[in-house]
């Protein structure tokens, strides 16, 4: 019903109809928390012409002109009550209706506005469409596209597609995934290098490389029927060069830098820094990342009311259960604060999580709603990717013990959750898109990747995992990015090696594969990690010893990180332990004694759930 819908949206009703050649969004909801809804209207010279709208419950407020003569913003106020329809939008050249368009108006899902975000119950599952499974190969290469597929070229389409992760969805829910991270699906129209989604050409369009809006829809439906979450990537600091308001811009300051190519300087800590020339913070916030992706100008009112509500309409469109938002810190400060708040305004239980890559938890946390800012800066992101702990997993595991490295540098990293207001809504991760996989970062050590596994799902905040990781994907001797995102084997029809069913995958990636899905179910009955929290005792001899303690649930993680056998000595963890003398060792599937000492392999993960002791 709502495709139906939406084509109506698409067909102009009268005479005169190529006047008006896009309506954005493309349809709205009766019953959101704001009644206001401005409508970005394009079409040949119709800044000359006056809208009207004669619909009960909804009614023109203003209507403003752009730069550019081909533009109206229209803004209109739609009453609780108003009764769901096509709203016909008239337009006038003085007493002559020139054209109509008829607006779709629809009801909205029940407890809309109450869906639960991804918490920490939950494990993100964080996919690359392009390189995950190619369900459809008739989509690879499309007329009017140019960048077609070239699976051989690293930085080339290679064809994966939401089809393939819709038939693949199955394999995600038993391994024991409860949410899906796509990087961007929306629509890219770039001459090359295109895969990656971030260089946006369409704010309101799937590529159609990578399907429909029918199916994105498609897939969060069916993603939900098996209990998975679907979060989208949504950037809200560029587009991309080809976009197609790039040849009619609707004001002349709609592109910083006037619409030519200025280089960020990635400085991100000019932001905070109390000494820093303004004209450094300014060529942060406004400078580009390349000639390829323009930097949006979020001070023009009616760019940053167009970002709102495209986030606003993707959320209600395929029922979302949270946002990431790429490049968090580098649009306009202010237009974030009214973009959070007005996301949080219709879905206050949503959570959204932001990307500031930076290994400073000062920088970082300054993000995180509730922090009380020394500028007074007041937040609205709940959550932030939480890079210095991943910086911190990755040295700790391959730094030999001392008295400053090794296992330490973990528990001084979450030494710094005093600065965050919410450390347990943090994501945390040991690798993504754009860093080589973590498997790479360890040097192949198997058994450090599985301390890296083992920390990861049991520490404080939301897991993300990459996809591949279950596998031990590698990309030895490179960091371009077209390697890091290579393909999932068994995504394309002729792969010799087929992850999701295990056929030809090596001994060791099998291995892999069944300690994740063991960890990953396990997980999701345990109280203590969803609800419990985290008390970790300082490193003592290279063993890092930490609990998650819930009313009555507890599980106690080991990371021994000595090429030795340790035995550790239990009495020091008496106060959370009490009375309990028996626990479960979740990873080797068998009971085990809390008395005396615990003996530890080599590089040993442990992570035991904790049978309560006789009462006294």
């Amino acid at each position: 019903m709502r495709a139906f819908v939406l084509l109506l949206a698409l067909l102009p009703m009268m005479a005169g109809a190529d006047t008006v050649d896009r309506v954005e969004p493309p349809s709205w909801w009766v019953g959101m928390h704001s009644s206001k809804l401005q409508l970005l209207v394009h079409g040949d010279g119709l800044g000359n012409l006056t809208p009207k709208l004669d619909y009960s419950g909804a009614e023109i407020v203003e209507v403003h002109q752009a730069d550019s003569p081909n533009y109206l913003f229209i803004d209109l106020r739609i009453d609780p009550d108003a009764e769901p329809g096509r709203l016909p939008l008239e337009f006038y050249r003085g007493d002559d209706l020139v054209a109509t368009w008829r607006y779709p108006l629809m009801t909205r899902a029940k407890h809309s506005a109450e869906r639960e975000g991804f918490s920490g119950k939950d494990v993100i599952y964080l996919i690359t469409p392009d390189r995950f499974a190619n369900g459809d190969p008739g989509n690879d290469t499309l007329e009017g596209y140019t960048d077609g597929l070239r699976r051989e070229a690293p930085g080339g389409r290679h064809g994966g597609d939401l089809a393939g992760i819709i038939q693949n969805l199955d394999y995600i829910s038993e391994m024991g995934f409860t949410q899906l991270w796509l990087n961007p699906v929306l629509e890219n129209a770039q001459p090359e290098y295109s895969y990656h989604g971030y260089a946006i050409t369409d704010f309101y369009r799937v590529d159609p490389r990578f399907g429909s809006n029918e199916q994105y829809l498609a897939l969060a439906q069916k993603a939900r029927e098996q209990g998975i979450g679907l979060i989208m990537d949504v950037v809200l600091n560029h587009s991309g060069s080809n976009h197609w308001w790039m040849q009619d811009k609707p004001f002349k300051d709609w592109i910083n830098f006037d619409g030519k190519f200025s280089a960020t300087t990635h400085r991100r800590t000019t932001l905070r820094d109390p000494h820093a020339a303004p004209s450094d913070t300014r060529q942060f916030t406004d400078g580009w990342f390349v000639p390829s992706m323009p930097d949006l100008n979020q001070r023009n009112e009616f760019l940053a009311q167009y970002l709102i509500q495209s986030s606003l309409w993707w959320i209600e469109y395929a029922g979302l259960s949270g946002i990431r938002v790429d490049t968090y810190s580098y649009p306009e400060q202010s237009f974030l604060v009214d973009w959070g708040e007005r996301v949080l305004e219709e879905y206050p239980n949503l959570n959204i999580v932001g990307e500031e890559w930076s290994n400073n938890p000062a920088i970082v946390s300054y993000w995180q709603s509730g922090k009380e800012n020394p500028d007074g800066f007041k937040p609205m992101l709940p959550s932030l990717m939480d890079f210095p702990l991943q910086t911190a997993l990755v040295n700790a595991l391959n730094t030999e013990e001392a008295w400053g490295t090794g296992v330490i540098e973990l528990y001084e990293a979450l030494s710094n959750d005093f600065l965050y207001p919410d450390p347990d809504n943090l994501v945390v991760f040991t690798d993504n898109h754009d860093m080589s996989r973590i498997y790479t970062q360890l040097d192949e050590d198997y058994a450090l990747w599985q301390q890296a596994m083992a920390y990861l799902l049991t520490t404080r905040g939301i897991p993300q995992i990459y996809y591949g990781t279950e596998i031990l994907m590698t990309n030895p001797g490179t960091e371009d990015h077209g390697a890091i995102r290579s393909d999932f084997p068994g995504g394309w029809p002729g792969d010799e090696v087929n992850a999701f069913n295990g056929s030809g995958l090596s001994k060791e990636a099998k291995q892999a594969q069944d300690f994740l899905r063991t960890l990953l179910t396990w997980r999701k009955s345990s109280k203590a990690i969803a609800e419990g929290r985290l008390i970790h005792y300082a490193p003592h001899d290279g063993v890092y010893v930490y609990f998650n303690v819930a009313d009555d649930s507890q599980v106690m993680t080991i990371l021994n990180h000595n090429n030795e056998p340790k035995e550790l000595n239990l009495d020091r963890f008496a106060d959370i332990l009490m009375r309990a003398d028996e626990g479960f060792d979740v990873l080797n599937n068998k009971s085990v004694a809390l008395e005396g000492s615990l003996p530890l392999g080599a590089m040993d993960a442990r992570i035991i759930t904790i049978v309560p002791g006789s009462e006294p």
